[in-house]
């Protein structure tokens, strides 16, 4: 198979499967469907399904640059190299983020005491503004990606010859997705990741106006 054909399949599945399914789970299953929130607290699946996703599809995103790479005899600085490297530095750089968002804390963390609340500090339980600006950028860092790479597959396949069936799969893809974000708002899986974790007691430093 053509290598180049071997790089596009690999980003389509990183990009296409992977991280839409990563960001579904983040923003939409945090509290897992009949799970009796807010008396269980803290479901570990969807950061488990984050982790996961995301980790792996940047792996496969390497490993497919490094194809087009080695095939093309060096980067190129085409717009289709553009805007896939972009894309796959800013995916790369959420994974840094994540590695830097800070402490987690609060009483769920294990390692604190969980009877003790003076044990509980941590950047996520008390909101720090290193915490602040992790949410920010992870979240908008995250976004930005997504549309550099949507815009890297449409140049990408036209470059094999699949401008039509890039066209449709993109824009297949993007209607898939923002149905799934329609219909799970109006089912309100939603839930504020500080919530999820700690629930709604004003009494934790998150929850205070």
């Amino acid at each position: 198979m053509d290598p180049f054909v071997i790089h596009a399949l690999i980003m389509l599945f990183a990009w296409l499967i992977l991280i839409p399914v990563g960001i579904l789970a983040a923003r939409f299953f945090k509290v897992l469907p009949g799970q009796d929130w807010p008396r269980k607290l803290d479901s570990q699946v969807w950061w488990r399904l984050h982790q996961i996703t995301q980790y792996s599809a940047v792996v496969l995103m390497l490993i497919a640059a490094y194809i087009a790479i080695s095939e093309s005899g060096g980067l190129e600085l085409s717009v289709h190299g553009l805007l896939g490297g972009g894309a796959v530095l800013m995916a790369c750089a959420q994974i840094l983020s994540g590695w830097l968002r800070g402490s987690k804390g609060g009483p769920t963390d294990r390692n604190v005491d969980p009877k003790d609340a003076q044990t509980w500090r941590g950047d996520h339980y008390d909101m720090t503004g290193r915490r602040l600006l992790f949410e920010a950028w992870h979240k908008c860092g995250g976004y930005l990606a997504v549309a550099f790479a949507f815009a890297a597959i449409a140049t990408g396949m036209s470059l094999l010859g699949w401008a039509e069936t890039a066209f449709a799969l993109v824009v297949l893809v993007v209607l898939v997705i923002w149905g799934l974000f329609v219909v799970f708002e109006r089912l309100g899986l939603r839930k504020d990741t500080y919530q999820a974790i700690w629930g709604k007691d004003p009494e934790h430093p998150g929850n205070q106006e």
